[in-house]
């Protein structure tokens, strides 16, 4: 299931970090930091009553140079309106209406994305309502008073959010044809390894452009199975500035791999891996997605008979979050190895699907715990009463446990190891939630 795309568009210091972190915030705690990923997040997974979404932070998208406010605004609401299906334009009820606000709202209606927009700072609706109705002037709807300091009007927001969502979207059934992500650091091949595959296999192709976000989907059949292909490498030429292609690439990584059952993270044989290659891989590991990581460009690169093994360890020390990523060496240019990177996905998505009936697991489990005792604190033993898989894409497990305190991540890694021992479960990370129990209860 997709997730709807929601970003913040507004001037310096009007609130979009302060909306954005508490909004984020109320999810926070289910979100484990993952080595490798930005620390300043500019995305985050929001709920409100039944609806789950992306929430993107164009905030931290600002041109290093010495522009005008306007400038930097109008490149915010330019990746909002390629990105996102619904956008909060943030407008500030002290500095009241300025000429930069009136200029983004043309650009915003003109995008004719739905635009929810909010006057912050309101800290008393009927002293500062006055003040509010002069927004209506933007001729972009109902503005929405908010607090988002003071939690104010939140609830009214989050309302009108929602309201513009796609309900095809949202409810959409995962279909039998399976979604591939290619994602990668800008010109690192997305592209053409597409055309590639599309050359290599002489098959039906339908390029649909103008989805909400601007990635194009391209359907590749081969043999008797057609595959989506999600290509996030046509984003428009935008400003030099190496760090904020960077942070707008991630943003349309973002959105990518929230449809995409596996991803194929693209890596440059000529660089190496890098920093921003872990903070791409970080997203598709958060969301539990099928992980192929292919090497591109390996015809160009001079090799010995040490070459893969080197490059192969310098992969797993720097994502050692994800060691259950398969890895792939393969040239877009020459299509080296590209047939075999269909095999791969066909059987990273098999693993994603791969349910074990709980007495299979359970019998694992007696035998790790005989293996190696499960840990004690201050004299009190962890119990662990049984396991069993509750879902699949990731393939989920609870484990039902006396206290959950005294389930160390040691532990579970060392469980999780067990079954992969057993299953493989290749190319897919496992979710692991630890429920208590009473031993009464059993």
């Amino acid at each position: 299931m997709s997730k709807p795309i929601v970003a913040i568009v507004g001037r310096p210091n009007v609130g979009k970090s302060t909306l954005f972190n508490m909004l984020a915030g109320e999810n926070i705690s289910i979100v484990k930091d993952t080595p490798g990923v930005t620390r300043d997040r500019i995305y985050a997974d929001v709920s409100w009553l039944d609806h789950n979404f992306t929430l993107v932070d164009t905030g931290g998208i600002e041109p290093e140079s010495r522009d005008i406010i306007l400038s930097q605004m109008r490149e915010q609401a330019q990746i909002a309106i390629d990105t996102a299906d619904v956008i909060i334009f943030i407008t500030d009820v002290r500095q009241g209406l300025v000429d930069s606000d009136s200029k983004v709202a043309d650009m915003l209606r003109r995008s004719a994305k739905p635009v929810v927009l909010v006057v912050n700072k309101v800290d008393n609706f009927e002293r500062q309502m006055l003040d509010v109705y002069e927004f209506y002037n933007l001729g972009i709807g109902e503005p929405i008073p908010i607090s988002a300091s003071g939690k104010l009007g939140i609830g009214d927001m989050l309302d009108e959010v929602v309201k513009h969502f796609d309900p095809e979207m949202e409810n959409e059934e995962d279909n039998d044809i399976p979604h591939i992500a290619i994602v990668g650091k800008p010109n690192v091949g997305k592209s053409s390894l597409v055309n590639k595959l599309l050359g290599e296999n002489r098959v039906i192709v339908s390029d649909i452009a103008g989805t909400t976000r601007d990635a194009v989907d391209t359907t590749i059949v081969r043999g008797d199975r057609e595959y989506v292909f999600i290509d996030t490498a046509g984003l428009r030429k935008k400003s030099k500035i190496k760090e904020e292609l960077e942070k707008y690439s991630i943003i349309r990584t973002v959105s990518a791999v929230e449809r995409a059952d596996v991803v194929v993270l693209l890596i440059d044989a000529l660089e190496g891996v890098t920093e921003q290659d872990a903070k791409i891989a970080g997203i598709a590991h958060e969301r539990g997605k099928g992980m192929i990581i292919a090497v591109n460009k390996w015809d160009a690169l001079e090799k010995d008979d040490k070459t893969i093994y080197r490059f192969t360890e310098k992969i797993r020390t720097t994502l050692a979050y994800m060691p259950y990523a398969e890895i792939m060496f393969i040239s877009a240019k020459t299509g080296q190895r590209l047939p075999k990177l269909f095999d791969t996905i066909d059987m990273v998505l098999q693993h994603q699907n791969l349910r074990i009936q709980t007495g299979v697991l359970n019998d694992i489990l007696t035998e790790a715990m005989a293996m190696q005792q499960p840990p004690s604190d201050r004299g009190k033993r962890l119990k662990i009463f049984y396991m069993t898989q509750v879902s699949v894409k990731p393939p989920t497990f609870v484990i039902f446990v006396n206290d959950k305190e005294l389930m160390h991540f040691s532990y579970t890694r060392y469980l999780e190891n067990k079954i992969r021992e057993a299953f493989g479960f290749r190319g897919t990370s496992l979710k692991f939630i630890i429920r208590e129990r009473k031993e009464k209860e059993q």
